[in-house]
């Protein structure tokens, strides 16, 4: 094992809660630190994990920002996502045993290995870790979903408007601000992810920011304005 692969204890993370179910004893506790593989420095614009690689582990990150994508027919990356600390990467791999997407790190990350099937067959046994494996793959399901409806139906200023709430939301379940962000993607990756050209990103970030609804300062975004933003995805 070199230096920059290395066991901690779930028990002593501070992730902890994000990743584990909670209310779990001390034994549980200890069998899933068992299981855990080692955690795992992925330096900037490293891949994670590719496209057709053979799936073997979950990865829940500790640190850092990701992206999935997949490179369109005329050769282009379409970003499938963005993921952040505290959220479980790699639940594409499950369904064919092969991964649909290559997971790059937006910045200096840290993640833990999960081999999933010794999760799995733990969690037969540890029923609260089965019913929280099913929590994150629905939640996954849910947000995938709320994508689609995204860009199927919405306009570019809802796009974009559903798309920073979205952030500070989940930001906001961190424990950040829920009003500043500082987005690890650029424009043209959130323009990728909405279905956007990089044009329109930028003249509706202008727009919001003449509405009064945001401050841009090159990637620090402060949300100004929650609920105009909440307005233009949901009018009343």
């Amino acid at each position: 094992m070199n230096h920059d692969t290395f066991k901690i204890a779930c028990a002593n993370c501070n992730m902890r809660e994000l990743c584990m179910p909670i209310g779990l004893s001390q034994e549980e506790l200890e069998r899933i630190d068992d299981v855990i593989g080692a955690r795992r420095k992925v330096k900037r614009g490293e891949t994670l994990f590719h496209n057709g690689e053979k799936f073997t582990h979950l990865y829940a990150i500790r640190t850092g920002f990701f992206k999935t994508c997949i490179t369109s027919e005329d050769g282009r990356d379409q970003v499938t996502g963005f993921q952040m600390a505290g959220e479980i990467i790699g639940l594409d791999g499950i369904v064919n045993d092969a991964h649909t997407c290559d997971a790059v790190a937006l910045e200096d990350a840290e993640i833990c290995a999960l081999p999933f099937a010794q999760i799995e067959n733990l969690s037969r046994e540890v029923t609260s870790l089965q019913h929280h494996v099913h929590k994150i793959m629905s939640r996954e399901i849910v947000r995938e979903h709320g994508v689609m409806l995204l860009l199927g139906s919405m306009r570019a200023e809802e796009r974009l408007a559903a798309f920073l709430l979205n952030l500070a939301q989940r930001l906001h379940s961190r424990g950040f601000s829920q009003s500043e962000l500082v987005l690890r993607m650029t424009r043209e990756e959130i323009g990728s992810y909405l279905g956007l050209k990089l044009e329109t990103i930028s003249r509706t970030f202008s727009r919001f920011v003449e509405d009064g609804i945001v401050e841009v300062k090159q990637r620090h975004v402060r949300i100004l304005n929650t609920q105009a933003l909440q307005d233009i995805v949901n009018p009343r």
